[in-house]
This record gives C-alpha cells, sequence and structure tokens, in this order.
C-alpha cells in the first residue's frame, strides 16, 4: 500500500505510521517510512516523536522503528554484562553472544555530562548483527563504546540461565568481557 502518489495530512501520516508498525511487529526504517510517505526522514522523525509524547510505546532500534506490543519480546533470563573493546571487534562480541542465543537489548555508555546514554539494539542472530555493522559502516557512524575508552554494558537475554553464562564464558575468553 503505497502512499508516494498522493500526499497525507500530518494526523493521517501519522495514524498510518502507527497502523503499520503495530502490523509489522518488526523493525522498520525511517528512510523506508519517508520514502513511502513523499516525505523526508526529518518529518517521519518528528511524526514518531510526536507519537511517543501520546504514549505509543514505539522505540527506535539499529534496525529501525518498532511498535513493543506487550511482552512479546520478553525472554524469561536477562542480565547486565560489562564489556571493554575497541570498536573493531564489536562484530565479534556481537556474534559471539547471538551465536550462543542471546538477545542484545541495548548498549549502554557512561558520559561525563549526559550520564547514560543508551541506545537498542535489539540484535538477536548473525543477519542482525550484519545489518548493524554495514549501517554503523556506510553512515560512518562512531561507536558509543569509542566515548569511553571502550568500556559499555550490554543487557542481554535468553531463554536459558546456561546460554547467558556459556556466552559470558566466551566473552571473557576473547577479553572483551570485564570481570571484578
Amino acid at each position: 500500500m503505497s502512499q508516494s502518489s498522493k500526499k497525507m495530512k500530518a494526523n493521517e501520516r501519522r495514524e498510518y505510521i502507527l497502523a503499520l508498525l503495530k502490523q509489522k511487529g518488526a523493525p522498520v526504517t525511517g528512510s523506508s517510512l519517508a520514502e513511502e510517505m513523499n516525505v523526508t526522514r526529518q518529518v517521519i522523525v518528528g511524526d514518531v516523536s510526536l507519537l511517543k509524547a501520546k504514549n505509543e510505546p514505539i522505540v527506535a532500534t539499529s534496525q529501525g522503528y518498532m511498535y513493543m506490543m506487550d511482552g512479546k519480546e520478553e525472554l524469561p533470563y536477562q542480565r547486565t554484562i560489562v564489556c571493554q573493546h575497541q570498536g573493531e571487534d564489536t562484530e565479534q562480541e556481537l556474534n559471539i553472544l547471538v551465536d550462543h542465543g542471546v538477545h542484545v537489548q541495548d548498549v549502554v555508555v557512561e558520559h561525563p555530562i549526559y550520564g547514560d546514554l543508551t541506545a537498542r539494539l535489539r540484535i538477536s542472530n548473525r543477519r542482525d548483527v550484519k545489518k548493524f555493522i554495514e549501517k554503523v559502516n556506510s553512515t560512518k557512524a562512531s561507536y558509543l563504546l569509542e566515548l569511553t575508552d571502550g568500556i559499555h554494558t550490554h543487557t542481554i537475554a535468553a531463554d536459558s540461565q546456561e546460554a547467558l553464562n556459556e556466552a559470558e564464558t566466551a566473552l571473557e575468553d576473547v577479553g572483551i568481557l570485564m570481570t571484578k
């Protein structure tokens, strides 16, 4: 259902965005929404911000916008890990985690001025890792860990404690996991 043939009014466009995100259940990029609705990506950013201000549970992930259904993505076991590495080791870190059946929910760094800066990642498989790394490279964006000498945390989740434990051990073995 392409909307590119006509320009929508702002309220119609927001309703369409909301309905599309609810229907998809998967991330939708701002660029694809902008192209479909014949507006700029910045217009979409504004629309999503206004929807969030109305308490719509929309999150921006590294793969795009998602409408968060209650409990839909919750895995039973979750923990926070502390890692330290250089940007070029990010792909290895993420692949180790997803190869153990772990979902990487976010990345957090502690900024000296702004406090905790959190980015939702929602990475759960090698395809997600590849897309994330490609997006960082194609946009020439910096990893958040560059603000903190490589130190950052991840909220990770899995179907079992064993998967989380094995993933942590694998990260420790390659020198990425910070331990006590």
